[in-house]
């Protein structure tokens, strides 16, 4: 590491900072010279009830200098903090920026690379860092497809998210907290250009990720990071928020491998993953779509036909055929009430005794849970609204937190289901809203890995090589998941046309090796758009993971049947998959 003569510009191997010698930026240019953006080197951290904005703000100084690191640091006072400043530091290979402030308050929105200030000059509002590059790889699906969208273009990592407008981006929830910001545009939805790269990713521990959600926030040219904390995150003294680290890259798949390789580094993740029972890697029988295809054209909800004669009737069709899965899913639901895993005994008699039969013919069950949801717990238990309606479990309550232990007990145990282990969805659910009520303790994703952290803990207490499969490709989750789902697929891309499925789960695979390169894959199959496209992810699934089926009859979304020789496709593939 050197400095210039002038002792403000840093000259690193892949980069060169220049701070403004008067205003709160510096510029960043990659070792060819490039400038990729000018960092804005003002933070916001606001809280219920007022919002913070910088003024008599400092020039950038350097406070630290040594072969490793030069520290920068820019103060600045506001109505809100007593005090507070942007730090920054440079090490061979890498930018970090936070912030920190002193004083109290409960957080709502916090921004970083931007925020609102009156500068010297006059000129005051929302200050944000220049946008000098093409575009943003995003690590997690979204409707529309766009793996690597304009740099113009937001996107939100986090732990919530459904199929409503501006909502789909929690297929995987959550997932590595890391963008690339590339050069060039990209071709298609799934396209993911040469580079070079830039990796922008946050780095805090698990426990310190009380945020609902992280976006890349883009304007007018300009862009800033923004933290959700909904007034759930209570500064009492000194807070400092989550570092963000950018970092040059030769593609995102580096740069989320770099993201995951600073964590384990910093202690933030776990090194290894769970170690693995051999059935953990047999082919899956999933219900669901099987479900949704009997559905489909019926007044039936798909939920009600979860039911043992159903499932019987699936695996007839599949044995018959060659089809033999070494794991069955029982999907959406098995329950009578989805926050209490009591049986529902209409759909599932003898759950206890199909468990044993399974595990007689070689077989292992896992259970689909819906994760957060509050249905039959009591209030006490539960997130509420201001009117006190349960909206979410309340995994900051430690009795909620030992009645799912005791469920997790009786559903895995030798004296209770026996089941194998549980097929987690929903983690896009969590509770989100600064109105909403809690006991004191995590929220965001810092609640659903101490809810995940509970349901692991449980299962393994109860059953050593319980499988527990999630869609959490965080490198921090490593350690409450044995297995990464890839999820629901989707559809279409920003002009509305079709994707394909096999494409959108390459992508999505790509970024579950990178982020946990230790832990297999279920490749997932629901829903699918047409037999064809069923066709061809069957035979490609093999090379992404463990192959999960999810169809035994016909195709729910084009009505197909599938016929003998598409079973016989299934038989084939897994057969050499297992070979």
């Amino acid at each position: 590491m050197t400095l210039s003569v002038d002792g403000t510009t840093v000259v690193a191997p892949g980069y060169r900072l220049k701070p403004h010698p008067a205003q709160p930026r510096a510029v960043l240019r990659d070792a060819d010279g490039r400038v990729w953006t000018e960092l804005s080197l003002l933070a916001s951290l606001d809280v219920a009830g007022g919002r913070d904005e910088s003024y008599a703000i400092e020039p950038v100084r350097v406070v630290a200098r040594s072969e490793e690191a030069v520290e920068l640091v820019v103060e600045a006072a506001s109505a809100l903090w007593e005090r507070k400043a942007v730090h920054v530091r440079c090490t061979a290979d890498a930018v970090e920026v936070w912030a920190t402030v002193s004083g109290a308050g409960r957080l709502t929105d916090v921004t970083l690379l931007g925020g609102r200030a009156v500068l010297a000059s006059g000129a005051a509002g929302t200050f944000r860092s220049a946008i000098r590059f093409a575009s943003v790889f995003s690590p997690t699906p979204t409707e529309p497809v766009s793996v690597v969208r304009p740099a113009t273009a937001a996107s939100s990592l986090g732990v919530v998210g459904d199929a409503e407008p501006g909502r789909l981006h929690g297929i995987f929830s959550p997932p590595p907290l890391c963008w690339a910001l590339g050069s060039r545009l990209a071709a298609g939805a799934t396209d993911v250009p040469d580079g070079p790269w830039w990796g922008l990713s946050l780095r805090a521990p698990v426990g310190e990720l009380t945020m609902t959600a992280v976006r890349y926030d883009p304007l007018d040219g300009g862009f800033l990071l923004r933290l959700d904390y909904e007034g759930h995150t209570t500064v009492d003294g000194s807070f400092r928020t989550p570092t963000l680290v950018l970092r040059p890259a030769d593609s995102p798949w580096q740069a989320l491998a770099d993201h995951r390789a600073d964590l384990v580094e910093h202690g933030l993740a776990p090194a290894d993953a769970w170690p693995r029972a051999g059935w953990w890697s047999e082919p899956i029988f999933c219900g669901w779509g099987a479900q949704c295809a009997r559905a489909a054209g019926t007044e039936t909800p798909a939920a009600d036909l979860a039911r043992q004669d159903v499932y019987d009737e699936l695996l007839g069709v599949l044995g018959a055929a060659g089809v033999a899965p070494g794991t069955i899913v029982i999907d959406d639901r098995w329950q009578s009430a989805y926050g209490t895993g009591e049986v529902d005994l209409d759909h599932w008699p003898d759950l206890r005794g199909w468990i044993a039969g399974q595990h007689a013919a070689g077989r292992r069950v896992l259970l689909w849970w819906k994760a957060w949801d509050p249905a039959g717990l009591p209030a006490d238990e539960c997130v509420t609204d201001p009117a006190g309606r349960p909206v979410a479990a309340d995994v900051a309550n430690p009795a909620y937190r030992a009645r799912l232990t005791r469920i997790v007990t009786e559903l895995l145990g030798p004296d209770g289901l026996d089941a194998d282990g549980f097929k987690v969805d929903f983690t896009q659910r969590a509770p989100s809203g600064e109105s909403l009520r809690a006991a004191d303790g995590p929220w965001g994703i810092a609640a659903l890995h101490a809810l995940l952290a509970t349901m692991h803990a449980a299962a393994k207490a109860a059953k050593p090589d319980a499988l527990v499969v999630t869609h959490t490709p965080h490198p921090s989750f490593g350690d409450v998941s044995d297995m990464i789902r890839l999820n629901d697929v989707l559809e279409r891309d920003v002009d509305g046309a079709p994707v394909s499925v096999v494409e959108q789960l390459r992508f999505r695979h790509a970024v579950a090796r990178a982020a946990l390169p230790g832990h297999l894959v279920d490749t997932d199959q629901w829903p699918m758009p047409d037999r064809a496209s069923w066709r061809a992810y069957v035979e490609a699934q093999p090379s992404l993971g463990v192959p999960a089926l999810y169809y035994a009859e016909s195709i729910d979304n084009s009505g197909e049947e599938l016929t003998a020789d598409d079973l016989a496709l299934v038989a084939r593939t897994w057969a050499e998959y297992r070979a």
